[in-house]
């Protein structure tokens, strides 16, 4: 009985390391990807446009910048949002988060004018134009193979419990 248990516990031990450590590789590997879709983001627009190099080191600090800005903003609403519905939401407490969506939406607008202004330094119109157009191209494209894989990953997963 007590060799059952400690195998039990040593089990239990090793599962527990294992699955931190497989967390943690988790983390590491989003980041990683996070830091390689950023720079798949640079190559594809710099392709697509045809930056120079000194175009490249003044736009992409800035697009980088803003976007940590308007995830920032998500967040804090996100929280907020979390909160209230934590607390029970009253007819007052919707009025209030249809509110707080309106100036969530009003502050992303006045953060993107702001950084069109300083993009507007580095381009003429018509290339922060054609910027614009080749990063919405690479976020259609990448969302559209995120997607594929995700219903990819589906199918296979739905194969394997039926060969189960």
């Amino acid at each position: 009985m007590r060799k059952s248990l400690i195998l039990l516990c040593s089990v239990l031990i090793l599962n527990i390391f294992a699955f931190t450590t497989f967390a943690q590789d988790r983390q590491t590997q989003r980041q990683m990807n996070i830091e390689e879709f950023e720079q798949q983001r640079m190559e594809y627009v710099k392709k697509e446009v045809g930056l120079t190099a000194e175009e490249v080191a003044k736009y992409f600090p800035l697009s980088r910048e803003l976007t940590r800005k308007r995830l920032e903003l998500d967040r804090n609403h996100r929280q907020k949002v979390a909160e209230m519905r934590e607390r029970g939401m009253t007819d007052a407490d919707y009025r209030k988060l249809l509110e707080s969506e309106a100036e969530l939406r009003r502050q992303q607008e006045a953060l993107v004018q702001k950084y069109d202004e300083k993009f507007r330094k580095i381009f003429s119109y018509e290339r922060l134009y054609n910027v614009q157009r080749a990063e919405r191209s690479f976020m259609q494209r990448e969302l559209a193979n995120f997607r594929a894989n995700r219903e990819r990953q589906g199918q296979e997963e739905q194969q394997k419990q039926e060969e189960n």
